[in-house]
């Protein structure tokens, strides 16, 4: 059995079955490994010493996919580098990987022009350069992969999304990503017939570990569309004629907003894989589309802690893979008692039950971060992998998402989960997205904030949010807002994550409007003015808790 990512894609050799799709052309497997070989060669022969890190910036287009294999052939790492990052933030965390080679395209070399990333111009390959082609094709091959590649070899440096705080990059070997493409071709039901549709950025691991690699050990189609684009998203289907795709955070909400058809559910799609898609959401893509949505737990450091649980309660991760996924008190680590539901889902002994997710025995799986040990060590404690990501069990054993550990708000000397406020929020018909946070009470604790995110034309008092908040049975009564931030595009990362930190940070002094609840009983909300965020500044300033403002 193969053990590495190299090794599976020489087995595709003489496939003819179709491999690689775009909007203008299509590979079979056999072309795209041949492909491959061209640009391992290529990168061979522009090798020298140290580490052999090939950046590639481009967008979801074949040349990305066909270095992926290129560098599996070769024993080199890619790097994907995140297009919607710029500056000094784009310069330090490309820097840090040690890049020899970048692909990248005209749009690549404009977002880099200016930026020391430690690469050289001429170690630079355009893919629109009109030569390009040529030197690919002067490296065509017999494919082969270097013999000292096996399953530790090193074939990723995946960036962290950045939603809370600075990316890092995660190292996967081949022996890795070839685990989970077993792993998630059988847990998402990835075979052979399938087209799987890439919308997502193929820097991110969502697209590479939850499709590219699935698809590549079930000999499926991959099919590529250069960027995610809700009003294109059912007519790329169609297209394609795509059975199954991945998705993070706010797409499925954009997709959700676009105007429904009469024909949306004749399409070919049957199921979908992701993360951050509200229980309601998903009952909703299934009813308009008529395909199932698989949400799981994951990251790009680990995955493989849970087991999925079809026929759980609704909103469960689903079950402990083994006896090593624990709910943990991360200052005692003893594990957390089962929660205590109500009838609406709603966590009663939320102190005690929500802790930290954990797997006793994951440290030794966790490949690390590219020379960071500062943030190895916060992930390796005790001899236990710790997620860094709240969660609670029920008593039957199913497992639920809390949010990021740093996630709770603190409110009357009360813990409340922001995620599930967010969850509240996002059932609104016109709430896209939704971030909620901490940001400091004027004289002790916190106080809870929300971003939310409507479509252009929607106005904050249509939205009558009052009255929303006040039929929502399962929302406790620390858990209202009491600023809310009104956005029609709120930050968010390349893979359509909202970028909770930066918005946290800027709290109520955003330049987008922000709503404050006044007064007691019912949330009643009125709208800040500059001289409203400049006397609750002067609340601060008279309690002696400025510094506590960011």
């Amino acid at each position: 059995m193969s053990e590495t990512i190299a090794d599976l894609l020489l087995d595709r050799l003489g496939d003819d079955h179709p491999g690689l799709l775009s909007h203008d052309r299509s590979w079979t497997w056999d072309e795209v490994v041949r492909e491959s070989a061209a640009r391992a060669e290529l990168a061979r022969s522009l090798r020298v010493d140290g580490p052999f890190h090939i950046g590639v910036l481009l967008e979801n287009v074949p040349e990305f996919i066909l270095w992926l294999g290129g560098a599996a052939l070769a024993g080199a790492s890619i790097v994907g580098i995140n297009n919607t990052r710029s500056g000094a933030h784009l310069e330090e965390e490309v820097r840090n990987t040690e890049l020899q080679l970048v692909i990248t395209d005209a749009a690549g070399l404009a977002l880099l022009d200016g930026l020391d990333i430690g690469v050289p111009r001429d170690r630079f390959l355009l893919v629109d350069d009109p030569a390009y082609g040529d030197l690919v094709a002067k490296h065509a091959c017999e494919p082969t992969r270097d013999p000292e590649i096996d399953a530790t070899t090193q074939l990723l440096l995946l960036f962290t999304s950045g939603t809370t705080g600075a990316s890092k990059a995660v190292r996967c070997s081949q022996g890795r990503l070839l685990g989970l493409g077993r792993m998630n071709a059988e847990k998402y039901g990835v075979r052979r017939h399938d087209i799987s549709y890439c919308c997502m950025p193929l820097f991110h691991g969502n697209a590479l570990m939850g499709l590219w690699a699935p698809s590549l050990v079930a000999g499926a189609t991959v099919a590529l569309t250069p960027k995610f684009s809700a009003s294109r998203f059912i007519d790329d289907v169609r297209r394609f004629g795509a059975t199954y795709f991945t998705y993070v955070g706010k797409a499925i909400s954009y997709v959700l907003a676009t105007p429904p058809a009469d024909a949306d559910a004749d399409t070919t799609l049957t199921h979908g894989f992701g993360t951050e898609a509200s229980p309601e959401d998903q009952a909703e893509f299934r009813r308009r589309f008529g395909a199932t949505l698989l949400e799981a737990y994951g990251s790009s450091e680990g995955a493989g802690m849970i087991t999925l649980a079809p026929d759980g309660p609704v909103a469960t991760l689903g079950r402990p893979a083994h006896d090593g996924v624990r709910v943990v008190d991360p200052e005692t680590r003893e594990t957390c008692p089962p929660a205590v539901l109500d009838e609406h889902g709603r966590v009663l002994n939320a102190e005690q039950t929500i802790g930290e997710l954990v797997n006793t025995e994951g440290a030794t799986s966790f490949e690390g971060y590219w020379k960071n040990p500062e943030a190895d060590a916060e992930r390796v404690r005790h001899g236990w992998y710790w997620t860094g990501d709240l969660g609670y069990a029920d008593e039957q054993g199913f497992l639920y998402f809390a949010g990021r550990s740093g996630d709770w708000i603190r409110v009357d000397g009360e813990n409340t989960s922001a995620l599930l406020i967010e969850r509240i929020l996002k059932r609104h018909p016109a709430i896209v997205a939704a971030g909620v946070f901490a940001v400091p009470d004027p004289t002790s604790g916190d106080q809870v904030m929300a971003a939310i995110e409507v479509p252009a034309g929607t106005t904050f008092e249509s939205l009558d949010l009052p009255g929303f908040l006040a039929g929502q049975q399962d929302l406790g009564s620390k858990g209202a807002p009491r600023f809310v931030r009104f956005s029609h595009a709120l930050p968010t990362t390349g893979s359509n994550k909202l970028q909770k930190k930066a918005i946290q940070l800027e709290g109520w002094r955003t330049t987008d409007p922000v709503h404050r609840w006044e007064g007691r009983g019912a949330p009643a909300y009125v709208s800040m003015t500059e001289a409203d965020k400049a006397a609750l500044r002067a609340e601060f300033e008279a309690a002696g808790r400025l510094r506590f403002l960011p």
